[in-house]
């Protein structure tokens, strides 16, 4: 979505950069604004499979019940998540506020006594081991911690997911941690 404001229209329609600008970003022509981009025209062929893709998940979204079965599997999703949390020693979701608890990017801290006790280096490497153990398994792809949060795991709990397969997913992260603290253990 792009909202441009009147002044940011006018910075648009008076400033020429010095560099070529690739065509999906030029939003003027002739000096105007290109108020075709904002009509529905074509910029290019990757803009026409995004619409066809949300027109898609729209059509989708509407036949398994609209916004309210949305949020259903959603919640469903991160309940599955934080029933595991509740019985797990080892995991803990990084926000410490239940109330700030996301019900669709789940994200983990492992507060395990003995890997607590190492460095911060270490810790963050153990949740890193954790998440190649199951990218390996071809189990999940994708669930580490952001860049710039604390170490953890991720799990991506929105409605295009199945709980049964956020449920599939939390025995593998009990291996992987095991097999984890195991190899800490021999290192030791």
């Amino acid at each position: 979505m792009l909202i441009l404001s009147p002044r940011a229209i006018e910075r648009l329609e008076t400033y020429v950069p010095s560099w070529p600008l690739p065509k999906l970003f030029q939003l003027t022509k002739g000096g105007k604004l290109n108020a075709g981009i904002f009509e529905g025209e074509t910029i290019n062929t990757p803009s026409m499979l995004a619409v066809e893709d949300y027109i898609d998940t729209l059509s989708w979204a509407e036949r398994i019940g609209g916004l309210a079965e949305l949020k259903r599997r959603a919640d469903a999703n991160a309940q599955a998540v934080w029933n595991w949390i509740e019985r797990t020693a080892w995991i803990a979701n990084l926000a410490e506020d239940r109330a700030t608890w996301s019900n669709t990017s789940v994200c983990l801290k492992i507060v395990d006594r003995d890997v607590m006790a190492l460095s911060e280096d270490v810790q963050a490497q153990v949740a890193k081991d954790v998440v190649a153990l199951l990218e390996a398994e071809g189990v999940a792809f994708d669930f580490g911690a952001y860049r710039d949060a604390p170490a953890g795991l991720r799990i991506w709990c929105g409605s295009t997911v199945e709980t049964a397969d956020v449920e599939a997913l939390l025995p593998w992260i009990e291996w992987a941690f095991g097999e984890v603290k195991a190899s800490l253990t021999k290192a030791a």
